[in-house]
């Protein structure tokens, strides 16, 4: 199952949302006894990982973004006062 075939109120939930339903995955792997109950589960949570890293790559090319804008910003304003 790629990200694509996630339910849009997983793809829509913040990155903080997605590490506490990872965590409870986790947590409910860790009481699991019978490991071929488990192998979903583990499926689920690989899924789940890859889905928050692009969601943090892609927020953090936003913020890298946004830093580059404001420091050419505020670099703009200090050449308009030199002069």
């Amino acid at each position: 199952m790629k990200d694509k075939n996630f339910p849009d109120d997983i793809k829509n939930k913040s990155l903080n949302e997605l590490t506490e339903l990872a965590n409870n995955i986790i947590k409910n792997l860790e009481r699991e006894e019978d490991l071929e109950n488990s192998i979903n589960e583990y499926q689920k949570l690989i899924k789940l990982n890859n889905l928050i890293e692009k969601k943090f790559q892609n927020t953090s090319k936003e913020i890298s973004y946004m830093v580059k804008s404001r420091i050419n910003e505020i670099l703009k304003k200090n050449e308009k006062k030199i002069k």
